[in-house]
């Protein structure tokens, strides 16, 4: 079943879907949450609030096709106003998005690579190679334009290959 039906369809009230929703980015928020140095157990408790949040605030969203953006969003602003009241001050902006979470799949090397870049690099090469956002949810997640994203994304993609892999090794 596809996420836009899933979506749909706990947007007229279907508990069962927005939990399988859930099930399917609750690893993804978990790691976005964890990047920000947020200890375990307040984690569980942010993690608590966003899907509540998402679960009251469902029908807001216009475009199912989003779901992903706007449950991170969510759960970005849930740390944010965390780490605010508890005088961990981060701002929510590209260095903060920088630090979003990745599969395990990715190796340290890569880890190490995306480290390696500045931080307007580092998030758009996270957001799409990593958490597979399009363009299109890049360039809104971060409020600039399509073009701009793309642009990051090809201008890391050659300070990679130039600088961190001159041997010639295939990163992305």
């Amino acid at each position: 079943m596809s996420n836009n039906h899933l979506v749909r369809r706990a947007q007229s009230g279907d508990g069962e879907a927005f939990i399988d929703l859930i099930r399917q980015y609750e690893l993804t928020l978990y790691r976005t949450a964890k990047r920000l140095n947020i200890s375990d157990d307040d984690i569980a408790d942010l993690l608590q609030e966003t899907i509540v949040t998402a679960f009251e605030k469902i029908s807001s969203l216009k475009e199912p096709q989003f779901f992903n953006t706007w449950i991170c969003r969510i759960l970005l602003n849930n740390c944010y106003r965390f780490m605010k009241k508890n005088k961990q001050v981060v701002a929510l902006d590209v260095e903060t998005l920088n630090s979003l979470g990745y599969q395990d799949t990715l190796s340290m090397e890569l880890d190490d690579a995306l480290s390696s870049l500045d931080s307007m690099y580092r998030i758009v090469l996270t957001l799409y190679y990593v958490n597979e956002l399009t363009t299109k949810e890049i360039s809104e997640l971060l409020q600039e334009s399509e073009g701009t994203i793309k642009s990051r994304i090809s201008r890391a993609k050659k300070k990679l290959k130039n600088n961190y892999y001159a041997e010639g090794v295939t990163l992305l």
